[in-house]
């Protein structure tokens, strides 16, 4: 990752594409930085807060290894991936949703949980026969919001805690749910037109090792549950898809428990990004999907 081509890194900042208001939308191959884990200086097990930590302790006791990496564009090779390789999909052309503002929880339940729940039903591959979206998160890179885009590598479960979220979400029917083929799925959008800044990388499962995971305590208020953050590998392949509009949707899986297949991702900072870029706002709904 650290060892790419000059000539790769010069070709990728030049290739640009302009939106109708001439905001540059970076294209084409990209190296770089990503953070990879680094591990707490005493050894300690890695944990992370999800809100305020208690008084004295930190939101979080790793850190982060910043590594140059190749990013790869699939602009134009979308149906060259697929769940049930690389651990995610491209869908393009899927339309615009009845909901718009993305500002109130429940009018996105309302609106565009049924959307997901089509979409997952339609494209998944083995013919799944139940949908349980259990949230969302909404990104925005502006002023004082609540989320904004996480600058770390990632994936949102282990195998651990997606079978934990099977028991929590659904605990009477958990354990004949668990005997069939289980995942765990992102649906993940920009809602605020074509991605400019801060886009989304995501690894090629086939190319991660379990060996580059590490298993970091996810700390709730009245629970903890389990994320995996990633050690840096140059074996790895990493992509994204520039320019991502409203009509578009990529799918994250994090867990399969017939395939096994899961996808590290994070936002990173894209070098050939202007300074007038628009701040990138996003969606990702999370769901289980059983058969």
């Amino acid at each position: 990752m650290a060892t790419q081509t000059q000539t790769q890194t010069q070709t990728s900042t030049q290739s640009t594409t302009l939106t109708a208001t001439s905001s540059p939308i970076p294209r084409g191959p990209v190296t770089a930085t990503l953070n990879y884990f680094s591990p707490p200086a005493d050894g300690s097990s890695p944990y992370n807060y999800v809100e305020t930590p208690p008084p004295g302790e930190p939101q979080r006791n790793f850190s982060d290894a910043p590594t140059p990496t190749l990013i790869t564009d699939i602009r134009g090779s979308e149906s060259a991936y697929s769940l049930d390789t690389n651990a995610f999909a491209a869908l393009p052309h899927v339309g615009l949703s009845a909901e718009r503002a993305f500002t109130d929880d429940a009018a996105v339940q309302r609106n565009y949980y049924p959307e997901v729940e089509r979409l997952l039903l339609d494209n998944l591959p083995g013919s799944p026969k139940r949908v349980l979206i259990f949230d969302h998160t909404i990104r925005r890179t502006i002023p004082n919001a609540k989320r904004g885009p996480v600058q770390r590598t990632h994936i949102d479960q282990t195998t651990a805690s997606a079978e934990e979220r099977v028991h929590h979400h659904l605990p009477d029917e958990a354990d004949e749910l668990l005997k069939g083929r289980v995942r765990l799925v992102n649906v993940w959008r920009p809602i605020n037109g074509a991605v400019e800044s801060s886009p989304l990388a995501f690894a090629d499962s086939s190319t991660v090792r379990d060996e580059d995971l590490v298993g970091i305590q996810h700390r709730y208020p009245d629970r903890t549950g389990e994320t995996a953050a990633v050690k840096a590998n140059e074996a790895q392949k990493w992509c994204y898809w520039s320019g991502m509009g409203n009509e578009e949707r990529l799918l994250l899986q994090c867990y399969d428990s017939e395939k096994g297949g899961r996808v590290p991702h994070t936002a990173f900072v894209d070098p050939r990004s202007g300074e007038k870029a628009k701040g990138r706002e996003s969606i990702e709904v999370r769901a289980l999907i059983f058969g």
